[in-house]
């Protein structure tokens, strides 16, 4: 589902999934000499190591960003421990391997991290995509 753009130093890969993104610029605040918003291609990998790369992918909120190491071959996440974190004023981060049935009976397999909206705006149901910054949700 949605598009995706990949990006790659040789060593690593970096995964980009817009329509998961929720804009938190963490990513941008984090390594902003990689993640340029007002540049395309807005993702400028070989501006940082491999390792601050994979470190600030990790820190993605909405796992909008993922990686792989291109030694390994399997772009496959492997199955991470589920948890879930309500942030404030924002959406439901749920971390581990989900497999998501849309109300249209599609399924999905999710890993990492996904951010789920809590204020009931997202254009992306079941999705979280930034809308509670506009709407001023408060939960």
């Amino acid at each position: 589902m949605g598009k995706t753009k990949e990006y790659t130093n040789g060593e690593v890969t970096v995964v980009w999934k817009p329509d998961s993104c929720i804009h938190s610029a963490i990513c941008v605040k984090g390594l902003g000499e990689v993640f340029r918003p007002n540049e395309k291609p807005w993702i400028k990998i070989d501006a940082a190591s491999t390792d601050a790369l994979v470190n600030q992918v990790k820190a993605c909120p909405s796992g909008a960003l993922s990686y792989y190491m291109n030694d390994e071959g399997d772009k496959e996440a492997t199955s991470l421990e589920t948890k879930v974190e309500v942030l404030e004023n924002g959406p439901l981060l749920v971390y581990g391997t989900l497999k998501v049935t849309h109300k249209d009976g599609a399924e999905e397999t999710k890993n990492r991290t996904t951010a789920f909206c809590r204020c009931g705006a997202s254009q992306n149901k079941p999705y979280c995509d930034g809308a509670h910054v506009d709407l001023g949700f408060k939960g």
